[in-house]
This record gives C-alpha cells, sequence and structure tokens, in this order.
C-alpha cells in the first residue's frame, strides 16, 4: 500500500517515490503490468480471447506501449452484452463484492471486486484524497450515494484507509446534512457538485453560513461540471472545490485526483492505469493536447481487467509538469461525453456548454435543466432556469432576464433555444447525480 507521507516542505503531502516517479519509470512499469493485464484477460476472459484473435493479435504481440493500438476497444455493450459475469477473470469465488449501474438504459453494467481489488481501490482513493488536501483526523462528510453505486463506498474506503472520522450521511435528509455538519465539524465534504450546491442553498434557508464552518475542502464528481460552478461552490461554502474522477467499470471514484495546489488537471494514477486518447469518429490515437475520447485500460485490476475501454468523455491529456511535483499526466476538466453531445439544427452543443453560461450569470441560480423537444423534423431545445433568491422575480423581471440568458447562449454556444425563468426554487433539485437533461423527443403526442 501506498501511504501519503510527510516532507519538512508540506505537512502532509505525497508518496514521491511513486507519484513523482520519473516518466521514463512510469511507462516502463507500465509496459510490465500491461503485459501482465492482456495475458490474464486472454486467458480467462472468452470475450477478450475472441475480440483479440478477430483483430489478429495476441498478449505477445506487445512489445511497447505503442503497440497497444493494435488491440480492440472494449464499450458499455460489451459489458450489457456478457450480463452479468461473462467479463469476470476470476471464478466467483474470488470476489467479495459487487457493484452495478442503475440500468435505466437497459441492462445495468456489473462490477465486481477481488479483496485486492477493494485493496486497491482503497489506496488510489487514500491518494486521490491526500492529493486533494484531506489530511489523517479529519472529518470527513460522505454525502455520495451508498449502495450499488459505487460512490459512497468508494469514498468511504479510502477515506478510512487515509486514517478520518467518516460521516456515512449518503444524499438525502439535507436539512440534517447541515444539521450533522455544523455539530461535527466535518472538514471535508464529498458529493456530487450538484447536490453541494443543494446542500449550501439549504443552509442558507437555515440560516446556517457554511463558509462559517471548519468545512475547508470538497471532493466533486460523479457528473460533469464546470470552471463557473467551481468558483460559486468556493464562494457559497467557502472551501476549495476540487474535481476527482472515476467510473464504476474502471474502479470507481479514484483513477484521477486534482491536486490542491494547481487544481489544474486531475493527475491519472498511471501506475494503475493507461491513458489514451483518441478521436471519437476515426478511433485514430490524438496527440498530447488534442481533444478527444478518453481511453484507460487497467493495469492491476484482477477480477474486472478492462483493456482499452471507451469512456466517451471528452477531455486532453498533459505530461506537463505540475507545480505540486506530482509526474503523473493530468486528464485536464472534462468539457462533456461524446454519446450526450446534442446537435441542435446543426450545432453542436454539450450540456456544459450551457451550464458555464449559467452558473454565475447576475441574478440567475445554479440549478437549471435542458428540456430537448421535436418541431415537425427538428430538434428543439428549451433551458429551464430560476431566479436568485432575493432579487426581484415578478413576470416582467423574469421575461427580461430570459431574454438576457437567451441572448447570452446564442452569442456564447450558438445555439437559439427558448428560456424559461422560473420563481426561486422551482426548478427540481438534486439527491446525488443530477439530471441535467429532459429528453421529450419520442414522447408521444
Amino acid at each position: 500500500m501506498t501511504r501519503a507521507v510527510a516532507h519538512q516542505d508540506q505537512p502532509y503531502m505525497f508518496d514521491r517515490r511513486v507519484e513523482c516517479m520519473p516518466r521514463a519509470e512510469i511507462a516502463a512499469l507500465q509496459l510490465e503490468r500491461l503485459k501482465k493485464i492482456l495475458a490474464h484477460a486472454y486467458a480467462r476472459v472468452p470475450h477478450y480471447r475472441r475480440k483479440f484473435d478477430e483483430a489478429g493479435v495476441s498478449p505477445e504481440d506487445l512489445r511497447s506501449l505503442a503497440d497497444i493500438e493494435r488491440f480492440p476497444f472494449t464499450m458499455k455493450t460489451d459489458l450489457r452484452d456478457n450480463y452479468p459475469f461473462g467479463l469476470f477473470a476470476v471464478p466467483m469465488d474470488d470476489l467479495i463484492r459487487l457493484h452495478a449501474s442503475s440500468g435505466t438504459t437497459g441492462r445495468p453494467t456489473v462490477v465486481g471486486y477481488t479483496r485486492s481489488d477493494i485493496d486497491l481501490w482503497s489506496d488510489l482513493m487514500a491518494r486521490s484524497m491526500a492529493c486533494a488536501g484531506v489530511r489523517p483526523g479529519d472529518i470527513v462528510h460522505n454525502a455520495y450515494g451508498y449502495g450499488l453505486f459505487t460512490g459512497g463506498l468508494g469514498a468511504h474506503y479510502g477515506s478510512e484507509r487515509l486514517g478520518c472520522a467518516t460521516v456515512p450521511m449518503s444524499g438525502g435528509a439535507t436539512e440534517r446534512q447541515v444539521q450533522l455538519m455544523q455539530d461535527f465539524g466535518a472538514k471535508v465534504l464529498c458529493s456530487t457538485p450538484s447536490y453541494a450546491l443543494n446542500i449550501a442553498e439549504v443552509a442558507e434557508s437555515m440560516g446556517v453560513d457554511v463558509r462559517k464552518l471548519p468545512l475547508r475542502c470538497g471532493l466533486f464528481g460523479a457528473e460533469p461540471w464546470s470552471e463557473a460552478m467551481r468558483r460559486d461552490l468556493q464562494d457559497r461554502l467557502g472551501i476549495q472545490a476540487v474535481d476527482i474522477y472515476g467510473l464504476s467499470e474502471i474502479m470507481g471514484p479514484g483513477v484521477a485526483c486534482e491536486c490542491n495546489v494547481a487544481q489544474n488537471g486531475l493527475h491519472g494514477w498511471e501506475d494503475h492505469f493507461l491513458f489514451e486518447v483518441v478521436d471519437p469518429n476515426t478511433l485514430k490515437p490524438l496527440a498530447e493536447g488534442e481533444a478527444g475520447e478518453l481511453v484507460i485500460t487497467t493495469l492491476t485490476k484482477a477480477a474486472l481487467p478492462m483493456i482499452r475501454y471507451r469512456t466517451r468523455d471528452i477531455t486532453t491529456l498533459t505530461s506537463e509538469p505540475c507545480s505540486c511535483g506530482r509526474t503523473h499526466r493530468r486528464i485536464m476538466r472534462v468539457t462533456g461525453r461524446d454519446d450526450d453531445m446534442l446537435i441542435i439544427r446543426g450545432v453542436n452543443v454539450f450540456p456544459s456548454q450551457i451550464e458555464a453560461v449559467l452558473v454565475g450569470f447576475p441574478g440567475i441560480a445554479p440549478h437549471y435543466q435542458i428540456i430537448l423537444t421535436r418541431e415537425g423534423p427538428l430538434d428543439a431545445i428549451a433551458v429551464e432556469a430560476e431566479m436568485l433568491p432575493g432579487v426581484p422575480a415578478d413576470d416582467d423581471a423574469r421575461k427580461k432576464k430570459a431574454s438576457e440568458v437567451r441572448h447570452h447562449l446564442k452569442s456564447m454556444v450558438g445555439v437559439t433555444c427558448t428560456v424559461m425563468v422560473q420563481q426561486p426554487g422551482a426548478v427540481p433539485r438534486s439527491q446525488g447525480k443530477a439530471v441535467r437533461v429532459k429528453d421529450l423527443r419520442n414522447t408521444a403526442p
């Protein structure tokens, strides 16, 4: 296990042997581990054996990291097609945990963990939390959802592994969340960014100034969020808002995390994951710094190895040195998902672009929904937002504000849409992952 350690220049930082490893040593370690995981997957998972054979490659063909481009991709549909346990590379007797997606778009995706996988996950979450500024002895208020969703238990195990007192609150009961944050003096909040905003809003309604609480750090993930939302979270909660990244198919949260020093890109833990960026249309590798789809290969996971998993997340990679001293490549902020991209009358739009306009817009609260409908043969988009509490919200004021937002969206994003600005509190609040897009295009009239 790798624990964060004390250094003279900083009271509690990280293990320099691993997180500051020279790039050449990282590449050598990745190649060694990549050879092993390809052999492991080929020998134990019929799906991978068939896919490799169809592509005309075998684990022995990998002689350099660049050779990974010869191997086939894995997609979420592969997990669903092999539901429930067809992609597992170990006997069921070796598993100690199963997680699954909600399955709202079809069969759920099932992920399994051996004891060594759980230990690895705990270690990497502890590493990520230390990277974000969490320290042993901190009280961590965990408002990620527990259950089949990996967020709650991932943060819980990492927090305990780091030596923190963990409050397993989960989502919901927001007034009680605020009360316990007051009573227990939590220094760290773990949640989705949208739910953190909900907590801030409820606290304000209770007359609680969260900025005066001991809270100093927030680890926010599980949904895309913008720099505008970061500024809003930091202002309203009086904290440092740090981005954390992960996905269940790869491990859960803790695949990458921003450092609290730079807050500029997420350090991807390259000793356990191989990162690529490809063109989502041609699937050809892109050079560092070019925006494309993030592809991840697990290097050390036993139960469910993922070979070249297409995350659908759009981002860039950089090896530029970080001011924190870590050398692992950074995954720059995810700007959207290629399967979330909307094409509205010929204009490509990501929900995150709309969020960047709305969050921080004068008089507008950071709560919104994007509603997709059909007007004849064409798609149409409407944006539902709401006024901030305490500002005029009569009909004329809301119509004027809607016109301002509509004009700004057209100017900044290039899309023409209907904008509806409601009274404060009218937009549904998140108790976990926010539902930002409401698709009514296939709803019968």
